[in-house]
């Protein structure tokens, strides 16, 4: 084996959470980023039982390692629970956020002190590029749904997801 886990170093690691439903170009542009920083980024779509997605969470794992690929350090699983809990259990010090705007800011900060004082797992906040600052997976299902074209807006695997599960109008 070569590289920093023969030598004894011990790899950065660095989750990004969300519903990912669907993944967007705005959270590509996250995990882009998080996967030049760190050794292995794991995307960790987060499962809430009262909300009922468009796509199955195992949809939605599939279209983020199609549209990961390409990174080489990004590992994609599913998890129900408090995130710290799966930093904890996978030795993950860091959560990486993209803030879209001083909005976002406000919870976000929150959620990060409450997770540092759980556990001590550090959030570092990305802020997204102007280009993805107005978007969300909430948008794009519903321009989608409405006919609306979102080719700029998600990656073409997801397109094509969202044409076929997507009624036409």
């Amino acid at each position: 084996m070569t590289g920093p886990e023969s030598e004894g170093l011990q790899l950065r690691r660095a989750v990004c959470p969300g519903s990912f439903d669907p993944i967007t170009n705005g959270h590509l542009d996250i995990i882009a980023r998080a996967s030049k920083l760190y050794d292995v980024v794991h995307v960790v779509v987060m499962i809430n039982q009262s909300k009922q997605g468009l796509f199955t969470v195992d949809e939605r794992i599939e279209l983020i390692r199609e549209v990961t690929a390409e990174y080489g350090n990004v590992e994609v699983e599913a998890y129900h629970g408090l995130l710290v809990d799966y930093c904890k259990e996978r030795d993950i010090p860091a959560i990486v956020k993209g803030l879209r705007a001083v909005s976002d800011f406000d919870y976000e900060l929150q959620m990060a002190q409450m997770n540092n004082g759980l556990s001590g797992v550090e959030t570092l906040f990305v802020p997204t590029s102007p280009t993805y600052s107005f978007l969300s997976s909430s948008l794009v299902k519903e321009v989608a749904a409405w006919g609306g074209d979102v080719s700029h807006l998600v990656p073409p695997a997801v397109l094509q997801a969202l044409t076929e599960r997507l009624p036409k109008k």
